[in-house]
């Protein structure tokens, strides 16, 4: 493996389009015949929210999940009027105003915020597109069994009026064990067919997210919301995900050469945990070696044969120079993969293939 070229000085994070499209392709054959919604947040799992959804939508994803309205406007942006967009965090008037002018999709998961979603709907003139919300137990936001009645029929009366269209249902699983998700599908179902009965038509239901999405098909909708499996990170302890790769790689250079170790330009102020020295092997021109510190700025790494100032160290990756994965580093210090890749700060470049 070659030294860096140009300038660089400091640790890299590099995206691969090829990688990522790879996955999506992987995850919508697993899920198909429900349709992949890809999430795409905090900022694309640390690889760039715009990138990850451009190279997305050309690969044929019709949805986007972004979590928050200024994501999803930002994403309208970068990948046009095509795509479904899908904010779900509660919002302010303002945001809320903005994300039905971009034709965002928006999850309501409470009677104050669908009242406030319609007056913004009847104020601004843009229909809302609204996927209703039935807490099915995880208590993370959501109608109660109680609420939902009276919520279908608010969304109804305002849709008569021409200023919503009640699209579809959602919730969170806790993914805790079988048995509790089992319960929670049975309330997500028991909410749809009521919901029905009302008078709604529900096109898109959508209540798993990554794992319960890989693991459990008789739990999915006509959607399904996977974010970290697309990006290469699986679930802490999970299964291997046949045909899904880490997505991006974090290399650093050579900084010197000291005795029978290297020091890389990477550290802790860069995001990288010092919990991992001691714990991992990095990636080298000569195969994996020890990570035996993580300093502010630096690492130090077990030295090889030959090594140069320069010469590239793969921090995480996909395992081609022996480094290991961000989800098998994360396991190390008893966290999960997306947290390193999200932990990475602004100074990290960023670098696409």
């Amino acid at each position: 493996m070659a030294g860096l070229t140009g300038a660089a000085t400091g640790p890299v994070l590099r995206a691969d389009a090829g990688v990522l499209r790879a996955n999506v392709a992987a995850v919508t054959a697993r899920v198909a015949p429900a349709e992949l919604m890809m999430v795409v947040k905090d900022d694309g799992y640390g690889l760039g929210a715009d990138w990850a959804a451009r190279v997305a939508v050309d690969a044929g994803v019709r949805w986007i999940g972004s979590y928050d309205i200024p994501t999803a406007i930002q994403l309208r942006a970068a990948v046009g009027a095509a795509p479904r967009l899908f904010a779900w965090v509660t919002s302010t008037d303002d945001e809320v105003a903005a994300a039905l002018h971009a034709h965002v999709d928006l999850g309501v998961g409470s009677l104050d915020y669908l009242e406030r979603v319609i007056v913004q709907a009847d104020t601004t003139g843009f229909r809302a597109r609204i996927h209703l919300k039935i807490d099915t137990g995880l208590h993370r936001n959501g109608l109660s069994a109680a609420e939902w009645d009276e919520g279908v029929r608010i969304a109804l009366d305002a849709q008569h009026r021409g200023i919503i269209d009640l699209v579809g249902a959602w919730s969170h699983l806790a993914e805790a064990s079988d048995a509790e998700d089992d319960e929670a599908q049975a309330r997500f179902l028991a909410a749809v067919a009521r919901a029905e009965k009302l008078g709604a038509e529900l096109p898109h239901r959508h209540l798993t997210a990554s794992a319960a999405t890989w693991e459990r098909p008789e739990l999915r909708g006509s959607l399904v919301r996977v974010g970290a499996f697309c990006f290469g990170v699986r679930s802490a302890d999970g299964p291997d995900l046949p045909g899904i790769a880490p997505a991006a790689e974090l290399v650093a250079p050579v900084r010197r050469i000291e005795g029978d170790e290297v020091v890389i330009a990477c550290g802790a102020f860069d995001g990288m945990p010092s919990t991992l020295a001691g714990r991992v092997q990095v990636g080298t021109p000569a195969g994996a070696r020890a990570l035996r510190a993580v300093g502010v700025d630096e690492m130090r790494v077990a030295a090889w044969d030959g090594a140069v100032v320069g010469d590239e160290v793969v921090l995480f990756g996909r395992g081609r120079s022996g480094e290991q994965t961000p989800t098998t580093l994360a396991e190390a210090i008893g966290t999960v993969g997306e947290e390193l890749l999200c932990r990475l700060t602004p100074g990290v470049r960023r670098e696409y293939r």
